[in-house]
């Protein structure tokens, strides 16, 4: 599958990679000088890859049972972290939804827009329409210190005034470029800067605002970002991918999510994790920042007195630290800050637990 940009990024020189079905721009000039980029200055992505999932009428009681978020809290005009569980508490997605008004607006991740309504449907009581329009809007994503100003470029509203996690829908008179559609705003991001992301509809309006925002943005120095620095950008704050830290079913006590939970609440899965909180051994997950040369990767093992004691989910070379980064599921008695330990991949490194983040703002 292709994004509604897909000839324009090959336009910009793009090296594409297939991610999640989608053919995705990997890079346009190197995932190290793109990932610098963003915590610098700023970036531009086509993250149309995700997932726009509706939900209208009577949402609130609805939204509380499939999320372990209580609705009622989320006032119109904010947005959303949260997780979206099974009935044995593992993590089927994490999403960031969006209240706008009546309606609120989900954002699976890619490839899980199918499943994630369908879970819906499932689990669907009263008065609600959900309607799954991912094929129709494009998805933009302005990240880095200086995202405002390259954004406010082409906006009227006074950016300065949306506070994190905060959203709202934008006019046509709120654009200084030509727009004739629908386009959703919200302070959000998956890089740990300042950041705005833009739903799109229909989603060929993308092409122009992207276009609008490399030429009038130059002079905060923006650039097209592909996915490879956008993966290193979000391990280096520690943020989650589903594909590979909620792989083969975890829940949010072993993925150190716990305090997304509002336990003052009923949803799906609850009382699976009230009986996990029992348990004394289980598998948690660390974040390991290596101590030697080496680039540890999804499922290289970790070993400590050598014994395997857990997995590596993520791992990668930060551009920032100049040093192998990774998260790892390990048992839990050994998932302590300053324990040392040998990742086992192609080679052994010796790794560190660290508190996270790896990289703090304005530390690159």
């Amino acid at each position: 599958m292709k994004t509604a940009l897909y000839n324009l990024h090959k336009e910009l020189g793009a090296t594409f990679t297939n991610f999640m079905g989608y053919e995705m721009p990997l890079k346009y000039t190197s995932i190290q000088e793109e990932h610098l980029n963003v915590r610098n200055k700023v970036g531009i992505f086509d993250v149309s890859h995700m997932g726009n999932i509706f939900i209208k009428g009577d949402a609130e009681k609805f939204i509380s049972k499939i999320t372990v978020e209580n609705a009622s809290k989320i006032k119109s005009g904010m947005g959303q972290y949260t997780l979206i569980l099974d009935y044995d508490g593992n993590i089927i997605d994490d999403e960031v939804f969006l209240h706008i008004g009546d309606e609120y607006l989900f954002i699976p991740n890619a490839g899980m827009h199918e499943k994630i309504h369908k879970w819906m449907e499932k689990n669907l009581e009263g008065n609600i329409e959900i309607k799954d329009v991912s094929d129709e809007y494009s998805i933009l994503a302005i990240q880095g210190p200086l995202s405002m100003e390259a954004l406010q470029e082409i906006l009227r509203i006074d950016l300065a005034k949306l506070k994190l996690f905060e959203c709202c829908e934008l006019k046509k008179e709120d654009f200084k470029i030509e727009f004739d559609g629908r386009c959703i705003l919200s302070r959000t991001g998956y890089t740990g800067e300042r950041g705005y992301e833009l739903y799109i509809y229909p989603k060929e309006n993308a092409i122009n605002i992207f276009e609008e925002l490399l030429e009038r943005g130059k002079k905060y120095g923006i650039m097209p970002i592909g996915i490879g620095a956008r993966d290193t950008l979000r391990l280096e704050k520690c943020f989650m991918l589903a594909c590979n830290e909620f792989k083969g079913g975890r829940n949010p006590i072993e993925a150190g999510l716990e305090w997304t939970i509002d336990w003052n609440h009923d949803f799906i899965g609850k009382e699976a994790l009230i009986e996990f909180k029992k348990k004394e051994n289980y598998e948690k997950l660390v974040f390991l920042k290596c101590l030697e040369a080496g680039i540890p990767r999804q499922d290289d093992e970790v070993i400590k007195n050598g014994e395997k004691i857990g997995n590596v989910t993520s791992g990668n070379f930060s551009p920032c630290l100049k040093t192998g980064i990774a998260m790892a599921y390990v048992n839990n008695k050994y998932a302590k800050e300053g324990e040392e330990l040998y990742i086992k991949g192609r080679k052994m490194i010796k790794a560190i637990i660290v508190k996270p983040p790896f990289v703090k703002r304005g530390e690159c």
